[in-house]
């Protein structure tokens, strides 16, 4: 314990979480939402590296902040031919994979992704199949994710095919109101006012408000603070 120079390890770490949180934000959102096995393999490296820089005092700080940068700027470049390039996305990405062609398997492409039918089985369960024969189509995606399509006759309705009638939404169901304070960012992505807000209210202070919400239809949903609620407005 004697040995360890806390200064220098906080130092080290604050760097390196300052760089990361630069990286991350330059690399966008591609790493979570598609998260493929080079995507993967990629945060892997970083995460190791940061952590080799931020722990190990032999470690040359700024070598390995540089290495960092350099892996990231590497990741980058990749994406951005994957971008323009279908070859280059292929080889970095691979390309989704039929599994299931009208409720048959196919073994090939089971041997080619490796993948058995305890597994195939689990993934078509979180779909809600139960059987094979109920699949039109299964495709493995890059990421490792199964898409299903079912049989028609397994489809569940929808109010297109039961000729109901739908009505149009006016508004995504967005924030207004948290925990007492206005989302303003929301009020204004919105093309709404706080004139607007204080009429849906009724006069109400926000800070009196838990919760409100803006309806697809227009309305107002809102909780006052201490589980007093408040009904939806009509739009006007």
């Amino acid at each position: 314990m004697g040995d360890v120079d806390w200064l220098e390890i906080t130092l080290r770490t604050t760097g390196v979480f300052a760089v990361l949180l630069i990286m991350t934000r330059i690399l966008g959102k591609k790493q979570m939402s598609h998260l493929t096995f080079f995507n993967y393999i990629t945060g892997v490296t970083i995460g190791n590296i940061a952590g080799n820089i931020a722990s190990q005092k032999e470690v040359p700080y700024f070598n390995g902040l540089i290495s960092i940068v350099w892996w990231s700027l590497l990741a980058i470049a990749v994406g951005y031919l994957s971008l323009r390039s279908v070859k280059v996305r292929v080889v970095v990405d691979d390309q989704p994979t039929v599994i299931i062609k009208h409720g048959r398997l196919s073994e090939e492409a089971m041997k080619r992704t490796r993948l058995n039918l305890d597994d195939l089985s689990m993934l078509l369960r979180e779909h809600g199949v139960f059987k094979i024969t109920g699949v039109d189509y299964a495709v493995l995606e890059p990421n490792g994710q199964l898409s299903v399509l079912k049989k028609p006759e397994l489809e569940t309705p929808t109010k297109q095919d039961l000729a109901i009638p739908s009505l149009k939404s006016q508004y995504m169901p967005s924030e207004i109101v948290c925990d007492g304070r206005v989302v303003e960012r929301n009020l204004r992505e919105l093309g709404l006012s706080r004139q607007w807000l204080s009429k849906k209210l009724s006069g109400v202070a926000p800070e009196k408000v838990y919760y409100a919400e803006l309806q697809p239809d227009g309305s107002l949903y809102y909780q006052l603070k201490e589980s007093k609620q408040g009904g939806a407005d009509a739009t006007k």
